[in-house]
């Protein structure tokens, strides 16, 4: 049962009693149902600072995916250094910052007093516990991130000082595979202990939404294959896990673009696509992935 529920419910009740003028019953019920109500609703309140110059005077917003869109939440100014946010909040949930069209950070959406800092280098959200979490998580695979970027300046630095190229990228690629491994297990690890909670979905989220087709990768399976029924039922992985299944019977020639895989005993079988369509040009076809996007993408 909601709390909006519960509140109606108890409301109702509470009429009952009146009309039965049991008094010594009712105000009990009463003083109930407000502990009720301000146990079960709660509010955030979000203060940031930064020392980014561009900021000052700019308009951030907290912005929430729903149904595949952008949702505003709240909004407010930067001024000399200084922005925050307050209002209700009836459920926990995961929005990201944004500075006009663009996306600054992840922000957990939840009862407290919440802490934002922006500099030049980095971004932090403190002060809750499930934003404690996620800082922590960022943080970690920030690190490995850096680490996967300076094999560059390694690859670099190494063909100037005069080692053998071929033998310097055998090593940096297995490094490169070592720290992609790192990066797999920290996500996996984090998605797995956040099954049930906003961090899972929205971490979960974070990681494919960049991907342009769904695609099945190790550590994906590896989590759906441990996920519990809240995680598997979020509709953003449902979606994703769905059409990266899609998309993965297409690439194995276990069904088409349209459909499932031809039956290759039908009429029409070792004819060319010429002779098919009466010689009539064909565009080109698709490719794979593209009849399986995420949802909102097509």
């Amino acid at each position: 049962m909601n709390l909006f529920s519960y509140i109606d419910n108890t409301n109702y009740f509470c009429m009952v009693l009146r009309k039965q003028n049991m008094n010594k019953i009712l105000y009990p019920l009463i003083a109930v149902a407000v502990l009720a109500i301000t146990s079960c609703s709660g509010s955030y309140n979000i203060k940031g600072t930064s020392d980014v110059s561009m900021l000052d005077g700019k308009m951030l917003y907290l912005k929430a995916y729903s149904n595949s869109d952008l949702k505003n939440i709240d909004s407010c100014d930067v001024v000399h250094g200084q922005f925050g946010f307050n209002g209700s909040l009836d459920s926990t949930k995961m929005v990201t910052l944004f500075m006009d069209d663009e996306s600054l950070m992840p922000v957990v959406l939840e009862q407290g007093n919440i802490s934002i800092k922006i500099d030049n280098g980095q971004q932090r959200v403190s002060g809750t516990p499930l934003n404690d979490k996620l800082a922590k998580f960022i943080e970690k695979y920030n690190q490995l991130e850096t680490q996967m970027y300076e094999l560059g300046h390694k690859q670099s630095q190494a063909i100037m000082n005069g080692e053998d190229e071929n033998v310097t990228n055998a090593r940096l690629a297995q490094e490169a595979q070592d720290i992609a491994e790192r990066e797999d297990k920290l996500i996996t690890s984090f998605i797995v202990d956040n099954f049930d909670n906003v961090l899972g979905p929205g971490v979960f989220f974070m990681m494919t939404a960049g991907n342009k087709y769904p695609e099945l990768a190790p550590w994906i399976e590896d989590i759906m294959s441990k996920a519990s029924d809240h995680f598997k039922n979020d509709p953003y992985v449902r979606d994703y896990y769905r059409k990266a299944q899609e998309n993965q019977n297409i690439m194995n020639g276990m069904a088409t673009p349209d459909g499932p895989a031809p039956d290759m005993h039908m009429p029409g079988q070792g004819m060319s696509t010429h002779d098919m369509t009466g010689g009539a040009p064909q565009g080109s076809a698709p490719t794979p992935n593209e009849l399986a996007q995420p949802a909102g993408e097509q």
